[in-house]
């Protein structure tokens, strides 16, 4: 989730916003829709490519376009606009093997530009990336709390990884999933210690007290759902220990990734918790807030995860592929593209939520049942 304060380069953007939606023709089946839905957004992101290569000038929706695009069968092989977007991130590895611009300190957020590059450099399979993406593989490892600043795993903050940028930086379960899920997608062993550290902070963010060591859970709904940072705090508007949408979905595919089984308490509560707040209509708890970010989580964590169905309330059972594919296909605008209403995290932006959206369709679409 982008942290709103940070992204104020984009202030500078401008942007076309069109305000009604398009549906596709209800009488096509579904996966001729999102099929639809995808052709028209591929094509909305290769209008929208800077002549520099990337989406945004900005590594991170540069990567996030990249992946969107690979996601649905593009490579920089069979697509101009794949190699020049690759060229692109390239061009911004730093000395410490970080990927990121250092242009503007506020805007640089090094774990989260760099995560999400060495996914996008990683799903090319290009050989040619591997010692760039093994160099930024060190630099997340090292970001992690607790492996050079000698913090003991005592400390609430041990284990978690945060944007890597201020001098303050503190560590959140959404900067630490990014950062997870780049690790795997680099090829490092899942019984790598960066994952085994990362468990203890994980289970520190997590309503539940039976593994959670922190005394605000104690106060908590204990309800196996998950916050965005061990302190408690949360972006809901309800308030600090409220479980969301798209923190318990971040903190199951973060267990997935670290190689917690599905028959740990520890993830059936927290899958407990989705299947009673299941929804494709909104985020839960943050009501449209983080919505797309929410519905990339929600797809890339069910696809993880590997069941099909998810068995909401009274057992009623949902197809959560079908469901979320549905709502998507309504979602999208006539030019192509989609966006938010709701401004916060900077999900108004065409680039980013169309980025978002075409990964989600991915894997409803072409479902891999496996963690990433």
């Amino acid at each position: 989730m982008i942290n709103i304060s940070k992204w104020i380069m984009f202030s500078a953007l401008t942007f076309t916003v069109i305000s009604p939606t398009c549906e596709a023709p209800k009488s096509q089946p579904l996966i001729m829709r999102a099929d639809n839905a995808v052709s028209k957004g591929v094509a909305y992101l290769h209008s929208i490519q800077e002549k520099d290569g990337s989406w945004s000038h900005y590594p991170a929706i540069t990567a996030l376009a990249l992946m969107a695009l690979q996601g649905n069968g593009h490579t920089e092989n069979n697509d101009a606009s794949v190699a020049r977007g690759i060229a692109f991130l390239l061009k911004f590895q730093q000395p410490n093997g970080a990927i990121y611009s250092s242009r503007d300190p506020n805007t640089a957020l090094p774990n989260y530009n760099t995560a999400l590059a060495i996914m996008a450099l990683a799903m090319t399979h290009n050989v040619e990336y591997h010692p760039i993406i093994v160099r930024a593989r060190k630099f997340l490892e090292n970001l992690q709390f607790g492996v050079t600043d000698g913090m003991k795993p005592s400390n609430p903050l041990y284990g978690g990884i945060g944007y890597g940028s201020d001098p303050d930086d503190h560590p959140d379960l959404s900067n630490l999933a990014t950062a997870l899920e780049a690790l795997k997608a680099s090829g490092l062993p899942s019984d790598a210690p960066v994952f085994k550290r990362a468990i203890i902070f994980i289970q520190r963010v997590q309503n539940r007290p039976e593994s959670n060591d922190q005394a605000w859970v104690k106060s908590g709904p204990k309800d196996g759902g998950f916050v965005y940072d061990p302190l408690g705090d949360t972006k809901s508007p309800k308030g600090h220990h409220t479980s969301t949408g798209s923190m318990t979905y971040s903190g199951v595919e973060s267990y997935i990734i670290c190689g917690v089984s599905k028959k740990d308490p520890r993830l059936q509560s927290a899958w407990s918790w989705i299947t009673q707040n299941f929804s494709v209509n909104h985020n839960p708890n943050q009501g449209n807030a983080a919505l797309y970010y929410y519905y990339n989580i929600m797809a890339k964590t069910l696809d993880a995860y590997g069941s099909k169905l998810v068995y909401g309330k009274h057992g009623t059972p949902h197809n959560w592929a079908d469901l979320l594919m549905a709502k998507l296909v309504t979602l999208q605008h006539p030019d192509g593209s989609w966006y938010n209403t709701n401004p916060r995290y900077w999900e108004n932006q065409p680039p980013l939520v169309t980025a978002y959206t075409l990964i989600s369709l991915s894997h409803c679409i072409h479902p891999k049942g496996v963690a990433l």
